[in-house]
């Protein structure tokens, strides 16, 4: 394996590093991301309880806050529950917004990485053909051995390049997606929430 990566000449090196960090950004995301981390079961449910039997206290907010994201977006919500479900739902939407940004979190960096090891490998693709005729000029085209360094350079760089960046392609549009669900649920919780507490809908 070594001896591939020294093959590939400079730009493995960047590759490389390109390929730890995909792999840091896909595996903290996947932890991340989950679905009962992000949106516990029932907590609207819950609150809703408390707060029916008049329990719901200040500290009980600030554990529902520090639970979770969504936890975090009702929080806002019912902090706000003694003013009218206008300034509840703004105080909703500002942090739905924070947390949405931080649920996003690395991706941008993920689709960066997808964008450019492809031009990194093509680079190397270009620096190995240089090599292969600068061989050609000075030695010509009757010993094989010489044009095989550039060749296997152009190559294996392409390759390795091509290797990080579909994957981290794939896992970009996944967690992407992923966040779109998780945020349309998360609304659908706190409005259920809003609208219960206003009276405007029965719990489920």
């Amino acid at each position: 394996m070594f001896e591939l990566v020294k093959a590939g000449g400079i730009l493995m090196a960047p590759i490389i590093a390109c390929s730890i960090v995909a792999m840091a950004i896909i595996i903290e995301r996947l932890w991340a991301l989950r679905a009962k981390r992000v949106i516990p079961d029932n907590l609207v449910a819950q609150i809703w309880q408390l707060y029916s039997k008049g329990k719901l206290t200040n500290a009980h907010v600030v554990t529902v806050k520090e639970g979770s994201p969504l936890g975090r977006i009702l929080a806002a919500g019912l902090a706000n529950r003694q003013h009218t479900k206008v300034v509840m739902k703004e105080a909703i939407e500002e942090v739905g917004r924070q947390v949405v940004h931080e649920l996003e979190r690395y991706l941008n960096t993920l689709g960066t990485i997808a964008s450019i090891t492809p031009l990194l490998g093509l680079l190397g693709t270009v620096i190995g053909m240089i090599k292969v005729f600068a061989a050609i000029m000075t030695a010509g085209v009757g010993d094989p051995t010489v044009l095989a360094g550039g060749i296997s350079e152009a190559l294996i760089t392409t390759a390795a390049g091509l290797s990080v960046a579909i994957p981290s392609l794939m896992f970009h549009r996944y967690f992407g997606g992923k966040v779109d669900r998780l945020v349309i649920k998360m609304e659908e919780q706190a409005l259920k929430m809003v609208e219960v507490m206003a009276g405007e809908r029965e719990q489920e």
